[in-house]
C-alpha cells in the first residue's frame, strides 16, 4: 500500500522554504483557503527581517512549492531576486481571496495560472 502525501495545515507553520540550490528563501506562515472553491489560494512566506521584525509576508502559488519529505522544507524554484520583487503584504494586513486582481498578479508574478482559471479550463 503506497503511503498518501497529507499533511495538517497548521503542521507546516515555520517549516523552511528553500531554492533547489539549498539557499534558504524563508519559512511558510500559513495557508489560506478559499472557501468558494475548495481548495489552497497560497502559502504565506515570510522572508527577510530579523528574529520575526521587519518582515513581510509574500504569497506563493501554493503548487509553486514542493514538499521534501528528506528534511521536511518546502523547495521554492525561483530565483531570490524574483522572491524579493514579489507582490508582499503586511503581516497585519493579508489580502482576502475575493481580491482576485491582487492575486492574479500574484499568480502571474510566479508564472502560474491562478486556481479559479484552472477550474474553468477543466
Amino acid at each position: 500500500m503506497q503511503a498518501r502525501s497529507i499533511i495538517r495545515g497548521k503542521d507546516i507553520e515555520d517549516y523552511s522554504v528553500r531554492n533547489p540550490q539549498g539557499e534558504d528563501l524563508g519559512t511558510i506562515k500559513d495557508v489560506v483557503i478559499d472557501t468558494g472553491e475548495g481548495c489552497i489560494a497560497y502559502a504565506a512566506l515570510s522572508f527577510g527581517g530579523f528574529m520575526g521584525l521587519g518582515d513581510k509576508l509574500f504569497a506563493v502559488p501554493w503548487e509553486a512549492l514542493q514538499y521534501n519529505a528528506t528534511d521536511d522544507t518546502f523547495v521554492l524554484d525561483v530565483p531570490k531576486e524574483r522572491l524579493e520583487n514579489a507582490p508582499g503584504f503586511d503581516k497585519d494586513n493579508w489580502p482576502t481571496t475575493a481580491e482576485r486582481t491582487w492575486l492574479t498578479g500574484m499568480y502571474s508574478h510566479y508564472g502560474y495560472t491562478p486556481y479559479w482559471e484552472r477550474r474553468m479550463e477543466r
